[in-house]
């Protein structure tokens, strides 16, 4: 099994737009030690040849045209994307569905209540019908995507999103709201998770098996955006667990056989700087740090 890191930022990318903290400001002036990175989507292929797209990031079309494999081939109007999976309704999560309007076939798989949302909202229409199904699937049943991989969805702590809250003091965690996408060929998985607001025994159990997993890699520690002046949210308000911290991803996720793999990072996280001392602490506890372009193979 192939897998590729398309986008390893959270929402906004590395560096954001409109911010100014330091570590935008490393990244803005071209330091080599703070690479940019775009929105988070990972791109699995079980041939070589397919591939399956998780997370639609608003990058998607800057990601695409990053990656030779996903290229059509000359004079053809087919590139080898054969299915998107989505596992949040954040617009970070599906806003690069619009970029793959141009007469594409391809299957979308999502549970039913992202789904709901494509539908409630007009702009997604633009995904001619007859060329994209929409596939319901349901978390922790196996669907067999027709492209050598099968996925099963699992459901994560986490929130709703943004544009769905309805109050400032919304909970921190609900149920369902959230997904992982579990990946499997060839006898070998792949766990692809965004967004987990709690590493529960129940959560941790679930990541047991699998071979690589690429895990929210948001915040450092659950203040971090309060602390920069940044924002009045914590992480688990965001619905990010932390990545250090007792109950954070490195102390839960530690004793994993998986290759381990932050990605879906915060501009504000100094993980994404290669010469920070939270870099030294991830890599000395077995985890990596993802990147745009960075594949692994397993």
């Amino acid at each position: 099994m192939e897998c590729l890191v398309l986008g390893a930022a959270a929402g906004g990318g590395f560096p954001q737009w409109n911010c100014g903290c330091a570590n935008c400001v490393r990244a803005r002036s071209g330091d080599p030690a703070a690479k940019p990175r775009t929105q988070a989507s990972v791109a699995v292929s079980g041939d070589g040849a397919r591939w399956l797209i998780v997370g639609a990031s608003p990058d998607l079309r800057q990601q695409i045209l990053a990656n030779d494999v996903l290229a059509p081939p000359p004079g053809t109007r087919n590139a080898p994307i054969g299915g998107v999976v989505l596992v949040s309704a954040d617009v970070d999560g599906i806003a690069g569905l619009l970029v793959l309007r141009e007469q594409h076939r391809f299957r979308l798989f999502a549970p039913a209540a992202i789904l709901r949302v494509l539908a409630e909202n007009g702009v997604f229409a633009s995904l001619d019908s007859a060329l994209v199904e929409r596939v319901e699937v349901v978390p922790d049943v196996e669907v067999d995507t027709g492209l050598g991989v099968a996925l099963t969805l699992l459901a994560m702590p986490g929130k709703v999103p943004l544009y769905q809250e309805t109050a400032r003091s919304a909970p921190q965690v609900e149920g369902a709201a959230t997904h992982a996408a579990r990946l499997e060929a060839g006898g070998r998985v792949c766990v692809v998770a965004p967004a987990c607001a709690d590493l529960t025994d129940a959560v941790v159990a679930r990541l047991e098996d699998a071979d690589v997993l690429f895990f929210d890699g948001t915040l450092f520690h659950d203040n971090e955006m309060i602390d920069a002046g940044l924002g009045w949210k914590t992480g688990r308000r965001m619905g990010h667990v932390s990545v250090s911290g007792a109950e954070g991803a490195l102390a839960r996720l530690g004793g994993l056989k998986a290759r381990k793999i932050f990605f879906h990072i915060n501009n504000s996280n100094p993980i994404l700087l290669d010469d920070s001392d939270a870099r030294r602490m991830v890599e000395a506890g077995g985890f990596a740090v993802g990147y745009d372009g960075m594949r692994v193979t397993i």
